[in-house]
């Protein structure tokens, strides 16, 4: 259920570039809507058609994404261990291992429903936090909230939170507990490792 609902965090922006410059709520809604709707709608999606969905998300969504601070966040205090050189792999690894992980939970959604909390943001305020809710048939809402930063290309996620939980500290333990047990490299080659068990064409030789 949380690798779902945090498929959300993705798909709310599968959406043209040219949105980035909005207002950071009106940026979720719009792309939110588009984005919801043509997974509805797209037959391979729905039939678990996993390399459309990747695909989709490298060319959409990855620019409204800072995964340098996401990245940074979710390895946390062991960050200023890594060189530069790890510190960039650690940010492909990690990219990749969230769009391959939640690209799968993209194809189950077809009856949700986002309900949009009112928003204030102050005049050049440059770190915002868009919340919403996500109505599914027979559940209870799941509050959904997007923290956002005011960048020189425009507004750019860096954590999400699903009921209460961060996407980032989510993580956090995890890599915390594999950097003790093998340091920054250990943690770049368990990440590797993951991504690529979770690689379509690997998963589809296994079948």
């Amino acid at each position: 259920m949380m690798k779902k609902l945090f498929a959300l965090f993705f798909a709310g922006f599968v959406a043209a570039s040219a949105c980035a410059q909005e207002a950071p709520d009106a940026l979720i809604q719009q792309v939110t809507e588009e984005v919801l709707d043509i997974i509805r709608k797209d037959k391979d999606i729905q039939n678990g058609n996993t390399h459309k969905v990747i695909d989709l998300v490298d060319k959409k969504v990855l620019p409204h994404f800072n995964f340098p601070h996401m990245t940074a966040l979710a390895v946390g205090k062991d960050w200023k261990k890594a060189s530069a050189g790890q510190q960039q792999q650690l940010v492909v690894e990690f990219k990749t291992l969230l769009v391959r992980t939640y690209s799968n939970a993209l194809v189950g959604y077809k009856n949700q429903k986002v309900v949009y909390k009112p928003f204030k943001m102050a005049p050049g305020e440059s770190d915002v936090l868009v919340r919403t809710d996500i109505l599914q048939p027979g559940s209870k809402p799941v509050q959904l909230d997007y923290n956002l930063e005011k960048l020189e290309s425009g507004w750019k996620v860096y954590d999400v939170t699903v009921a209460g939980i961060s996407l980032v500290t989510n993580y956090r333990e995890q890599f915390g507990q594999e950097v003790r047990n093998a340091g920054i490299d250990g943690l770049i080659a368990s990440i590797s490792a993951k991504n690529k068990s979770l690689d379509p064409a690997v998963k589809a030789e296994k079948k």
